[in-house]
Parts: C-alpha cells; sequence; structure tokens
C-alpha cells in the first residue's frame, strides 16, 4: 500500500497525463494564454491542490463515510459564496439549507465520546476548509471560466495543482514494489475516471447551469463514498451517521432549490 499523499500525487499526475494524451488526439489547443497562467493557478489550487491535499488529510482523522460527508457540503458553502460574487442573494432556504448541514457535521464530529470527537476535530476542520475552496472554485470557474479547450484545461489544473500534493507526498516513503495488482488498477481508476473524466464533465455542466444548480450533481458522491465505505472498508454505519448523512443532504438539496 501506499501512503496516502503518495497515491494521490501518482493517481493525479498519471491522471494529468492521461488528459493531455485525450488533448492531442482531440486536436485541442495545449499551451495556455499568457493572460490566462494568473486564473490557472488560482483554479489549479482551488480545484485541485488544496482540494485533495486537504481531503486526504480528512481521512486522517475520519473514517472514509464521515470524510465523505463533510467535505461534500460545497455545494451549501458554493450557494453562500454565489451571493456576493454572481450576485445570487440567499434565501431563506439556503440559510437552513447552511443549519442543517452543520448540523450534520457537528453530529458526526460530537457525538463521541470527548476523547473521540477532540480526535476528530482536525479532520472536521480540514475537511470544511475543502469544502469551502473547492465551492469558491466552483463559484470562480461560473463568473470568469478559462479560455482554454476544456481537456486542455483539465490538464494544466491537474499539473499545477498536484504540485502541493507531490510536495508533501516528499515527507512520505512510498514502497512501490509492494503495490499490488488491484492497487495499480485502482491508480489506474483514479488517474482516468475522478482526475479526468469526472473533472471535464464537471467544467462542462458550470458552462450551461448556475454554480448552484451545477453543484447539486455532487450529491450522489456522499451517498456512494457511505456506501462504498462500508462494502469495500468494512466500515460500521449507525443511526448516528444516516441522521448525520440525511441532515447534510437535506442541507445540500435545499441550498441548490433555494
Amino acid at each position: 500500500m501506499l501512503p496516502p499523499f503518495a497515491m494521490r500525487a501518482t493517481g493525479g499526475f498519471l491522471g494529468c497525463g492521461f488528459a493531455f494524451l485525450v488533448a492531442l488526439l482531440r486536436r485541442e489547443r495545449v499551451w495556455p494564454p499568457a493572460d490566462q497562467w494568473p486564473r490557472l493557478l488560482v483554479f489549479s489550487m482551488l480545484n485541485y491542490g488544496l482540494f485533495i491535499a486537504l481531503g486526504t488529510e480528512t481521512l486522517v482523522y475520519l473514517k472514509a463515510s464521515e470524510a465523505v460527508v463533510i467535505i461534500y457540503t460545497l455545494p451549501v458553502w458554493a450557494s453562500l459564496l454565489a451571493w456576493p460574487m454572481l450576485g445570487e442573494r440567499p434565501t431563506a432556504l439556503k440559510i437552513v439549507a447552511l443549519v442543517l448541514a452543520l448540523g450534520g457535521v457537528t453530529l458526526l464530529v460530537g457525538a463521541d465520546s470527548a476523547e473521540a470527537s477532540w480526535q476528530k476535530l482536525p479532520g472536521a476542520v480540514t475537511g470544511v476548509a475543502a469544502a469551502i475552496l473547492f465551492g469558491l472554485g466552483t463559484v470562480l470557474a461560473k463568473q470568469k471560466p478559462l479560455r482554454l479547450p476544456p481537456t486542455a484545461a483539465v490538464a494544466w489544473q491537474g499539473v499545477l495543482g498536484m504540485t502541493p500534493v507531490a510536495l508533501l507526498a516528499c515527507f512520505e516513503h512510498p514502497d512501490f514494489s509492494r503495490v499490488t495488482a488491484g492497487g495499480w488498477a485502482s491508480i489506474a481508476y483514479i488517474s482516468t475516471i475522478p482526475m479526468t473524466v469526472a473533472y471535464l464533465t464537471w467544467f462542462r455542466a458550470l458552462r450551461f447551469v448556475s454554480a448552484s444548480t451545477a453543484s447539486t450533481t455532487v450529491l450522489l458522491s456522499p451517498v456512494v463514498g457511505v456506501i462504498g465505505s462500508g462494502v469495500l472498508l468494512g466500515e460500521t454505519f449507525g443511526a448516528r451517521q444516516i441522521v448525520a448523512l440525511s441532515m447534510t443532504l437535506a442541507g445540500v438539496a435545499l441550498a441548490a432549490k433555494g
């Protein structure tokens, strides 16, 4: 097995290579215009680098099922940030949505013993930070999209964004000789589907609908993550987690509707 940041960096850079290959096959313009580099760097950090680094750190402190619930409160933050940046005034529903979502996070972190809750606190903080930053990236991408072909834009955001993740991986001690065939298959999946195809569909959605509406497309992520963590990782999922997930998803759905 690989340490967390080494795993993410390996899959991320392989995904960048795959995206560049697709861009070349599609005969897209690969090199960004000179005036796009500052915005490209900001997008890279928000949508890739900081989001992935903080999300990975969240998994150190929380179960996968808990981490995915917290991180995917991002539609709530996207809806709130869209007010000052896009002029989308929050409604009463969005305020209720924020209360529900944060209530779900609090339930996940605070319902254990005092010692366990304090141990989870860093994971909750990094998870919420990841959600807020990705929500900001969503609003910025809607406010002023990159002037780059879609696949090339994903490839460059991946390269720039994965650089800080690779720097964090330098403090780990990965042993690639111990990675099994199943491990390499997982890396191949991460490189192509989540790191390339998913981002392509995400940025394409932002071209056609509002930031709030586009963010609702992530509603399936907590459900898939929670079910997958139970099936693949054997994590228990009791009444508390069900209530927390229900509160969070209700908050996200209200944020999008409002």
